[in-house]
Formats: C-alpha cells, sequence, structure tokens
C-alpha cells in the first residue's frame, strides 16, 4: 500500500488559507496557521495509519456505528466530536476530500468558507 499522506496533504492544502506544520510529532493542518481542521497519525497509538479531523456534531457517532471497520474515535480529541477516519484499509478518495472539507468548514472564520462555495 502506498503512503496515503501526499493524497491528504494535497487536500488539505487546495483549502484557502490553509497551512502544514507538525504538531505533536504529526503532520497537521491548520486555517489561517491557528486552527487545527486535520491531524495524520502514522502509527501513532498502534500499528495504523489514519487521520483525525473536525466534524459536525453527531458525525463522530453516525459514522463509527455505519462502519467501524474505516471510522473510529480517536484518542485526545474524540470527546470534543472529531472523527478518526482509517487510510490503511481501501480508501474512497473522494468521500476523504468530502470529510477534511467538512472538517474545513467547522473550524473556519465564516468569510474563507464562503470563499469555498463560490
Amino acid at each position: 500500500m502506498t503512503d496515503p499522506l501526499e493524497r491528504l496533504r494535497a487536500i488539505c492544502l487546495s483549502l484557502p488559507e490553509t497551512t502544514e506544520r507538525l504538531s505533536h510529532g504529526e503532520p497537521t493542518w491548520f486555517v489561517r496557521d491557528r486552527k487545527t481542521f486535520v491531524t495524520y497519525a502514522d502509527h501513532h497509538h498502534d500499528d495504523r495509519v489514519a487521520f483525525w479531523c473536525a466534524a459536525q456534531p453527531g458525525t463522530q457517532e453516525a459514522l463509527v456505528a455505519q462502519d467501524p471497520g474505516r471510522f473510529f474515535r480517536p484518542p485526545y480529541v474524540g470527546h470534543r466530536g472529531w472523527l478518526g477516519v482509517w487510510l490503511d484499509v481501501t480508501v474512497d478518495w473522494a468521500e476523504i476530500a468530502e470529510l477534511v472539507t467538512d472538517a474545513y468548514r467547522e473550524v473556519a472564520p465564516k468569510g474563507l468558507v464562503a470563499q469555498l462555495d463560490q
């Protein structure tokens, strides 16, 4: 399996005013270099590869219940509703792009969300 980091990076950095830097040892994407919306998790607590992202209320619970083989409640941020997405399974990159964009919408200022919608 190829490393999914480059595809995830391209999706995150395609959104307005996003930056990437290491946070807690993992590539992490920020809106305006301040608010985190996605964190890569390369064998963070186990032997798996995933990412964690901001999510609308109820999304984490619904997706984990629907497909626990692809989604999980991540440590540290799961209690805030963040979603964990496994990347070491068959990945639907269109769905990943949608989840990342939704995560961006959760933390970005209204002006940037409006820019995204244009």
